[in-house]
């Protein structure tokens, strides 16, 4: 097989006993390895067959007609995998017995090469390709969504010197032991790049510059706490920047490019915020301090009824702060909308006690009292309401971290993996950052 194009793949699976032939993307002649050589003659690999059957990659195993050396027909099973740039074509003779076993063998290679095209082979961390790749998709879904994205670069301080110093292995260890500190750090929904020798991205979701800047301090001051094994005390200068929409990705690279170099300039071991973004045009157009609550997948439990109630309650918690946020708006239009979300959490604690009831819930007594506790509470604030004693931002408080954050996302949390028959210990918990990220002001 010829290396030049593949070296990655050549390598996994020119061992391999099963007869190989690779496609190139956009190739229309197919690259064969020693094993298919030895077996089958060489000037098929352009045919119509093989061709068509590498536009199916994915399909099932299929017959397949190929001329052996001493020019005999034989039928073999093939089946078309997709890899890194192309498509990869398995062969292997009907009815083998070690089909399943070597076929089982090659799936495993191709998981190690795909590992190995996306990430940095010293750190593990992605590398530039994929950042490349990723950056175009979280840009088009912070379109989609409405919702913002940042990027947050960061450079070790003076790495020269410790290779100059230490040396180069030493300069290794400190690269892996730095994406270690900065990964212990992220979040679980952050992504983590290395762009290039001691730069790295971290791609945060969900948050605008604002938030860019908590994570990128929180980071700075990680990196700082504890010296390094063997080099001492490192710091990491950063730059935080928020997507915003309509620009191209080579534009925001180089605004977050220049917020790092403003952070060099500054003195290092800091960060350095540009203070901009989609965020800021989302709260100019919904008025100062709207704060809107977002339904994601990752909130529902399965049930249908239950995830409808749910997603119900964002819908009349954004209709009453909608109208909090209402300049004209009266203390009986809040009262009006604070009573139908009141009247919706009736029906919605009823509906879920009844379902966890059904499910053998352990917890459902605490589960109760947790549902008739934020009754009296929303009962108090109709009563605050109508007897004038209410305030906008209590009323959001409410709503926002009492209801939502702490309730739904938490406690609501502890039944999810017992609807889905999962084991107790497999259920998702959200983390302090995931839980108060539900209310997020734009």
């Amino acid at each position: 097989m010829d290396e030049s194009g593949f070296p990655v793949l050549h390598g996994l699976v020119r061992q391999l006993p099963l007869p190989l032939v690779l496609f190139a993307s956009g190739s229309d002649v197919g690259v064969a390895n020693d094993r298919f050589a030895e077996e089958f003659l060489p000037g098929q690999l352009d045919s119509p067959e093989l061709r068509r059957l590498a536009g199916n990659a994915g399909g099932d195993w299929q017959p397949v007609t190929l001329l052996r050396r001493d020019g005999r027909e034989v039928v073999v099973s093939a089946q078309a995998l997709a890899v890194a740039n192309g498509v990869l074509l398995v062969f292997e003779e009907v009815g083998s017995p070690v089909l399943v076993r070597e076929n089982e063998r090659l799936h495993e290679r191709i998981a190690e090469l795909e590992s190995a095209t996306v990430t940095d082979p010293l750190t593990g961390a992605w590398n530039r390709p994929q950042f490349e790749r990723i950056v175009d998709l979280e840009m088009r879904r912070a379109v989609r969504s409405g919702q913002p994205v940042a990027l947050i670069l960061l450079d070790i301080d003076h790495f020269k010197r410790i290779n100059d110093t230490f040396g180069h292995l030493a300069g290794d260890a400190v690269l892996k032991e730095f994406v270690g500190r900065v990964r212990r750090r992220m979040r679980d929904t952050d992504a983590l790049f290395r762009w290039g020798g001691e730069e790295f991205f971290v791609l945060a979701t969900d948050v605008g510059y604002r938030g860019g800047a908590v994570l990128a301090e929180g980071l700075r001051r990680a990196i700082a706490a504890t010296p390094f094994p063997n080099v001492g005390r490192i710091t990491a200068s950063l730059g935080v920047t928020e997507y915003v929409e309509g620009e191209t990705a080579e534009s925001w690279l180089q605004r977050t490019d220049l917020a790092l170099y403003v952070a060099k300039r500054g003195g290092r071991d800091r960060v350095h915020v540009d203070r901009q973004g989609s965020s800021d045009r989302s709260t100019h157009r919904l008025g100062a301090g709207m704060p809107s609550l977002y339904w994601l997948e990752a909130y529902e439990c399965g049930d249908p009824t239950i995830d409808a109630e749910h997603r119900e309650l964002f819908e009349l918690g954004n209709a009453l702060i909608a109208a909090l946020n209402e300049p004209q708006s009266a203390p009986a239009t809040w009262h009006d909308r604070l009573h139908a979300m009141l009247a919706h959490l009736v029906l919605h604690f009823g509906d879920e006690e009844a379902l966890l009831g059904r499910a053998g819930y352990p917890h459902l007594s605490e589960h109760r009292r947790v549902h008739a506790a934020l009754l009296r509470q929303a009962n108090d604030l109709v009563a605050a309401v109508e007897g004038g004693q209410a305030t906008p931002s209590r009323l959001i408080n409410f709503l926002v971290n009492d209801v939502i954050a702490l309730h739904l996302l938490r406690c609501d949390r502890d039944f999810h993996a017992q609807l889905r028959g999962e084991d107790a210990a497999g259920a998702v918990r959200p983390t302090a950052a995931g839980a108060a990220s539900i209310g997020r002001l734009h």
